[in-house]
């Protein structure tokens, strides 16, 4: 059965959230390895980081961390190098704690040459990766299309991962949500999806899932989570993503709204139900 869990808090350090995370019923887990709003990079405690990797790995538990909103992988010159000790900082606490990798958005690029963004991409990239001999990986999220169509397609993340000088240190996120609201998975159409996906080869390097509903319709690019199951993707459309023979050991894990309990609780022995319906 799939893996299954939510992104939870740090704020009692690393371990507390791997064991709040199994508390709710989780085998998997997203944190934020730091300020999720700032680029200063932490001097965080390894010592607590040392005891969330034995305890995840005594256990079975597997965890990705989640970079700062503020990175853009498009973005030039001095910016882009800060974001990029950023990024190598979250890997390192990402690697002490045991955790597949981080995730970082795909970019944002406003100028007229959309080329210059991608080449942006690949640059930063490299720029991470050079510096970076670690296990954890850069886990490239699509995007909902909201700040515009740029890293919303698979051939976009696949095309980018051929590009860069070390691509074994370049994994996918796969945003549910993003995925819907992008247009990239129509309604009624998750096997067109995931056959597309495979020609490209690219779930072998899908790391991990965000499983979220979304608020708004397919191809309605804004990138609102809905609770699983209340939003416009639905029962149905879960479990055929969740019957997707490639995401069997992937770590689906919920970026969506908690529920009267302030958890996710409810939502992951819902998801659960689900996953065991479609692979039985």
């Amino acid at each position: 059965m799939s893996r299954v869990g939510s992104h939870v808090s740090t704020r009692g350090g690393y371990r507390a959230a791997a064991q709040h995370a199994a508390a709710i019923g989780g085998d998997c887990f997203q944190y934020f390895p730091k300020n999720p709003r700032t680029l200063q990079p932490k001097a965080f405690e390894r010592g607590d980081a040392a005891r969330c990797a034995a305890w995840c790995r005594e256990r079975g538990i597997v965890s990705i961390a989640h970079g700062p909103y503020p990175v853009n992988p498009a973005s030039e010159d001095e910016a882009a190098r800060r974001m990029a000790l950023c990024t190598l900082n979250d890997l390192q606490i990402a690697e002490a704690c045991g955790s597949i990798g981080v995730v970082v958005h795909f970019g944002v690029y406003k100028g007229e040459d959309r080329l210059q963004g991608y080449r942006n991409v690949i640059q930063w990239i490299n720029s991470v990766t050079a510096l970076w001999q670690g296990s954890a990986q850069i886990l490239l999220e699509n995007q909902a299309g909201d700040h515009g169509p740029m890293g919303t397609t698979p051939e976009e993340l696949a095309q980018i991962r051929s590009l860069v000088e070390h691509p074994e240190r370049i994994g996918f996120c796969l945003d549910t949500c993003h995925l819907f609201a992008s247009g990239e998975w129509k309604p009624g159409r998750w096997d067109a999806f995931a056959e597309r996906a495979r020609g490209l080869g690219l779930w072998e390097h899908v790391r991990a899932i965000h499983l979220n509903d979304s608020r708004y319709p397919s191809g309605s690019r804004k990138d609102r989570h809905a609770a699983i199951g209340e939003g416009w993707i639905g029962r149905e459309q879960f479990a055929e993503l969740l019957g997707t023979p490639e995401l069997e050991s992937v770590p689906l894990i919920m970026e969506t709204p908690a529920g009267a309990d302030g958890t996710h609780r409810e939502q992951v022995k819902l998801v659960r139900r689900w996953s065991g319906e479609a692979e039985g």
